[in-house]
């Protein structure tokens, strides 16, 4: 049972453009915060998170009020919030805004950016990670401005790396299935950093992730994510994880800052949601789908963590698409 495969199985995730950028120094660009290009980037889709991954040279990440961070060949860099920031080796005269220069490079279907000033090389990969707004919740929930990992060292992290590198390598090419691979590669990137991240957490952490990785509370988050719908009680999920109400409760409550069940009311709603933005499901089948038997409780509790009623809900998400 893996709380975090079934977490990313739950919300539909989409992978990332991948670009290219060859740079010598001195050079340097400015990142825009993610929210100022998403539509640019990837219209519809809910959550973004971006990355650089360094496969030569190195380079100094800045963001806005915040210590450098030294980056090296190897390093991957999640931007888990989409912050702005800028990034760069040596002292360049201007700094290349990206934001500007990806509408171009994305309309020309060009795949290496080439800039800077003659001197020692640096390369990276770049991409974006799309998924739906509820991971908030999820794995999203509580990681820092950035993650910082490096790939080489173990087998796992350097095939990744030269799979990433080989394929970018050929992005120009016509080769069938060329975007897909790309697409896959890039979700695996986040789902390898996000796991080494996960792991590395210190004992005293708490959050999704730190819940995630504790066998009683890992545990109990697979079961509540694989059957929400399904009418768990305490007792039974308890019995299930094989521990007792109370250890189940404390553990999960020091962890995630709410009893199982809790959590669990929430999520359904967070799914409910989710079915009113993309279905034309009746709001009494939606109910259902998520474990209500009664449309009326239903209304409720949705009202409740929305602040609107169901209907005025799915209302209100089709004008903001429309307009």
């Amino acid at each position: 049972m893996d709380a975090l495969s079934e977490a990313l199985a739950s919300v539909r995730m989409t992978g990332a453009i991948f670009y290219h950028a060859e740079c010598t120094a001195p050079w340097g660009f400015s990142v825009p915060h993610l929210q100022d290009v998403a539509h640019v980037l990837a219209p519809g889709t809910e959550r973004l998170v971006s990355y650089h991954l360094v496969t030569d040279g190195k380079a100094v990440v800045t963001f806005p009020g915040e210590e450098d961070i030294a980056v090296t060949a190897g390093d991957i860099l999640i931007i888990a919030h989409g912050d702005a920031h800028t990034v760069s080796n040596g002292s360049p005269s201007t700094l290349i805004d990206s934001g500007v220069s990806l509408a171009e490079f994305l309309a020309g279907g060009q795949t290496t950016m080439r800039l800077g000033g003659g001197g020692e090389m640096t390369r990276f990969v770049c991409g974006y990670f799309g998924c739906e707004r509820h991971a908030d919740r999820l794995f999203l929930a509580g990681l820092p401005l950035m993650i910082k990992i490096n790939l080489r060292g173990d087998p796992a992290g350097e095939w990744l790396e030269s799979s990433v590198r080989h394929l970018v390598s050929q992005a120009g090419s016509a080769r069938p299935g060329q975007s897909v691979l790309l697409s896959k590669m890039a979700e695996a990137l986040f789902i390898e950093t996000i796991r080494r991240y996960m792991e590395a957490l210190p004992p005293e952490q708490t959050g999704w992730l730190a819940g995630a990785r504790d066998a009683v509370v890992g545990g109990a988050l697979a079961l509540l994510h694989r059957k929400p719908r399904h009418h768990w009680t305490l007792d039974e999920l308890a019995a299930e994880l094989a521990t007792s109400r109370s250890v189940l409760t404390e553990r999960f409550s020091r962890f995630l800052g709410e009893p199982p069940l809790t959590y669990l009311a929430r999520w359904r709603l967070q799914l409910a949601a989710r079915m009113l933005q993309t279905t034309r499901d009746a709001v009494l089948q939606i109910a259902s789908e998520v474990g209500y038997d009664s449309e009326a409780a239903f209304n409720r509790a949705f009202k409740r963590e929305f602040g609107v009623p169901p209907g005025q809900f799915r209302r209100s998400v089709s004008r903001s698409h429309h307009s």
